[in-house]
């Protein structure tokens, strides 16, 4: 089954270093939390907050451990600026085959993001703060 795993994180700066960083530590974690590989990725869309453009998100899929993920199709765009959106955001949406049914699925939502979408974090993460989602 295709499942899309949805996933968001913030960056202090517009600073390369730092938006590669956080967005492969939130890759590693939608991996490691949803026992994917890169075999099994069909895609990956990432999108940035407007105010970001020191670096190319999907350029952090070369950064996990492994092999294959510089095979794996991603493509980046930028966020619809809408007022009072959050700012310095990075966005993921990992399209995975999967035999986890969708209320398995662990999406991960960290930094200034962890309160984005708490509808979509396990009741687990919720009882230990969703800090790290």
């Amino acid at each position: 089954m295709l499942r899309g795993i949805r996933g968001a994180t913030t960056v202090r700066r517009n600073d390369r270093k730092e938006i590669l960083a956080r967005t492969a530590a939130l890759l590693r974690s939608i991996v490691r939390n949803n026992g994917l590989a890169a075999e099994r990725i069909a895609m990956v869309h990432f999108t940035m907050s407007p105010d970001l453009n020191a670096a190319f998100p999907a350029a952090a899929l070369r950064l996990l451990p492994g092999r294959g993920w510089a095979r794996v199709p991603a493509i980046c765009s930028t966020e619809v600026p809408v007022p009072g959106s959050l700012r310095r955001a990075i966005r993921v949406l990992v399209l995975a085959e999967t035999d986890r049914a969708a209320a398995a699925v662990r999406h991960e939502y960290s930094g200034g993001a962890a309160g984005l979408r708490p509808d979509l974090v396990s009741s687990r993460a919720n009882r230990k703060g969703g800090s790290k989602r």
